[in-house]
């Protein structure tokens, strides 16, 4: 498989400095009409790990989504260097368009040091090469040519799979609010430990909050049947990874009320090490009927 839609990519998360602690990213639509929320966590992380030594990787972060992103504007990063400790280092990030702020995070980064050690077994799962590929499952669900289309070029640079039916594979069909995926980026990628970070922060965004749909039976975006928007996003990078090796993401949702739904999510190494934990409260609405 090619690996420009990576090197793509790649070089979308690749800002440019325009002045000390301010940089500069493009940004491109996602599979709705508005900035994928995990391109601007993606990027807000590049700009605060370029403002901290190189022996410190990020170890937390905690984001808001401010306001929508406009996929046909740059966005402007503004870093706040809040602290540089012995051990720590702590980054704030405002994203900014049209004068307005549209994303806030606040990382943590630390220096590696050996400590006590414990996790949750890693839940079962199959082989993702047992697993169909996005090109081979989306077709299968009859779902619109051009939302085919245009999902699969949002999500070129990752080879997702399912371990069992997305949302709008069973519509209409309420299930355990659960669902796993395996994930890698579609290529190889260099050593930087940072690198491999940035881009799990960006796929972490993809499908946390399929596990809430699921509890109710409803497809969304695929079928338009929920208006949903990621509203904040939290991390914690407990071991080293490789985004460009399999990781399981395995995802639930406790609760869903107010118009909100809560995701949670824990990403494995495929030999069975606890790398990565996720929490995202996103809005989860049912679009009203249109009067005639």
């Amino acid at each position: 498989m090619s690996q420009a839609p990576l090197l793509d990519l790649l070089d979308l998360l690749d800002l440019e400095q325009i002045e000390e602690n301010i940089f500069r990213g493009r940004s491109r639509s996602a599979i709705v009409p508005r900035v994928f929320g995990g391109q601007v966590a993606a990027q807000a992380l590049v700009a605060a790990g370029r403002t901290v030594p190189e022996d410190r990787l990020p170890h937390s972060l905690h984001a808001y989504f401010l306001r929508t992103g406009d996929p046909g504007a740059p966005i402007v990063y503004t870093v706040d260097r809040m602290n540089d400790g012995r051990s720590f280092t702590a980054r704030r990030v405002v994203a900014v368009q049209h004068g307005q702020p549209i994303f806030a995070l606040s990382a943590s980064f630390q220096r590696w040091e050996e400590g006590l050690e414990h996790q949750a077994p890693m839940p079962p799962a199959p082989d993702p090469e047992s697993l169909p590929t996005a090109e081979e499952l989306l077709p299968t669900y009859g779902l619109d040519p051009a939302v085919v289309r245009k999902a699969l070029e949002a999500r070129a640079a990752v080879d997702l799979r399912y371990v069992d039916d997305p949302p709008y594979g069973r519509y209409g069909e309420p299930r355990e609010p659960r669902s796993q995926v395996w994930f890698r980026a579609n290529g190889k990628l260099d050593d930087d430990p940072l690198l491999h970070v940035v881009l799990a922060t960006y796929v972490s965004d993809m499908t946390l909050l399929d596990s809430i749909l699921l509890a109710h039976g409803r497809g969304g975006w695929a079928v338009g049947d929920v208006v949903g928007a990621s509203l904040d996003h939290a991390m914690w990078f407990h071991r080293p990874f490789r985004a460009d090796e399999w990781l399981l993401y395995d995802q639930e949702s406790p609760s869903a009320s107010g118009g909100r739904g809560l995701g949670q999510g824990r990403i494995y190494t495929r030999d069975g090490r606890l790398a990565i934990s996720v929490i995202q409260e996103g809005v989860v609405r049912v679009p009203r009927p249109k009067t005639p």
